[in-house]
């Protein structure tokens, strides 16, 4: 097995704090302190740089939308926690360019003393690859070799880099990050993205999945794996899932963990106010789980 085997109960993450009640800095830095007092292991932040204003069926976020860049917002909490995981879950790597982007990465794992996991999808949304001149059609091609070019900033002692998208040399980066490597977790439920995440990743995120649905997401996760291999180093495959939002039982925790799911990252329910987004915090904190 290339995924670690199941867990008693799964770490507990928080998603979303660069939206809705969170948005201002002030709130942003009080939720995310209380859930570092509460033991939670990380807080998770997607991203959309911008959202389509006319109807669109692989959107449904509204252009309206309070969403702070999670690497900048990461960055703000860096300053401001000292050790629960700061984690992007997910940037959409095509749409990035890979030489800014490693060093805003590597900033944000010096300046948060190696806390950072880098989740990492090619995106959904065909509008946002068309505005950024992107060919919708052959984005996780580039997605996959930003990410190898960023990987050669960070871990190599002479970074170059000769691919179709991204091409360098005689260039180099500091600081370089803390963590050799930094975990990069895959997000995605197709086929292209569960071997993507079992040949080239640390870890998998899904994104919504029943315990039931994770537990085939798994299953097939391993079957990729056996047909195209999985290189050594990265190690055995962690598996984060966060659940359909709103409130998430103490049985369903237990059943990701028995679906093979080693990291649950809670998504509170829309529309809450500071205080409601809070009362949830507590509500779902890894100190209130009994003994097991």
């Amino acid at each position: 097995m290339i995924v670690q085997p199941p867990v008693d109960y799964p770490k507990i993450g928080l998603f979303s704090l660069n939206e809705g009640a969170s948005v201002p800095p002030g709130a942003l830095a009080e939720v995310a302190t209380l859930a570092e007092e509460l033991g939670y292991e990380s807080l998770w932040m997607g991203e959309h740089p911008f959202l389509p204003n006319v109807p669109d069926p692989h959107s449904p976020w509204s252009a309206q939308l309070e969403l702070v860049d999670p690497v900048v917002a990461l960055s703000f909490l860096a300053g401001i926690t000292s050790r629960i995981r700061l984690a992007t879950g997910i940037l959409i790597l095509p749409l990035r360019n890979p030489i800014v982007l490693a060093k805003a990465l590597s900033s944000l794992d010096h300046l948060s003393g190696g806390r950072l996991t880098l989740g990492v999808g090619m995106g959904y949304i065909e509008h946002q690859a068309r505005m950024f001149g992107i060919d919708f059609a052959t984005r996780a091609a580039r997605g996959r070799e930003h990410l190898a070019a960023m990987r050669t900033l960070w871990e190599d002692e002479k970074p170059e880099f000769h691919g179709q998208y991204v091409d360098f040399q005689d260039v180099d980066a500091h600081p370089r990050p803390v963590q050799r490597p930094i975990p990069v977790v895959a997000g995605g439920h197709t086929p292209a993205a569960l071997r993507f995440a079992a040949t080239r990743c640390q870890g998998w995120y899904g994104f919504g999945p029943s315990p039931q649905a994770a537990a085939e997401l798994v299953r097939q996760i391993e079957e990729q794996a056996a047909r195209h291999g999985r290189p050594e180093h990265l190690g055995p495959l962690e598996i984060t899932v966060t659940p359909p939002r709103g409130p998430v039982s103490e049985d369903a925790l237990r059943a990701y963990a028995a679906a093979g799911v080693h990291r649950v990252v809670t998504f509170p329910q829309v529309g809450v106010d500071l205080a409601g987004l809070l009362a949830y915090v507590r509500s779902h904190a890894p100190t209130r789980i009994p003994a097991h």
